[in-house]
């Protein structure tokens, strides 16, 4: 994994697109979001739960936008911090900073595991 292409695959999750956003994902793969009911929020598990927890996501959150992106790669690791802006159903605007932590299988996200902070 490249810092760019880090960057790219992030970027991904701007287009809405939830099969542009598998691309960067490994066969092997798993997506720890950052809300859900388990100790590391709700964890979607291989290929087929990732995507659907990717289209949950587009759902929950149409027009969301992750910006602020910082990145850093380092071997087989890597981190981003971002902040996310979406509008709510009652006009308002969501803004949350968070990280994801990602573990890598050569050019491709084996693990994303996300975490934020929102005020409250």
């Amino acid at each position: 994994m490249t810092p760019e292409r880090l960057a790219e695959a992030l970027e991904a999750w701007n287009t809405g697109d939830a099969e542009r956003v598998l691309a960067f994902f490994a066969v092997d793969c798993a997506y720890h979001a950052s809300f859900g009911p388990e100790l590391l929020g709700r964890s979607y598990i291989g290929r087929e739960a990732v995507r659907a927890g990717v289209r949950a996501f587009f759902e929950r959150y149409p027009g969301g936008r992750f910006e602020d992106t910082r990145l850093f790669v380092a071997g087989d690791r890597g981190a981003a911090e971002w902040t996310f802006v979406a509008p709510e159903a009652d006009g308002t605007e969501l803004r949350v900073r968070g990280c994801d932590l990602f573990e890598f299988d050569g050019d491709v996200i084996r693990v994303k595991n996300a975490f934020r902070k929102q005020p409250g």
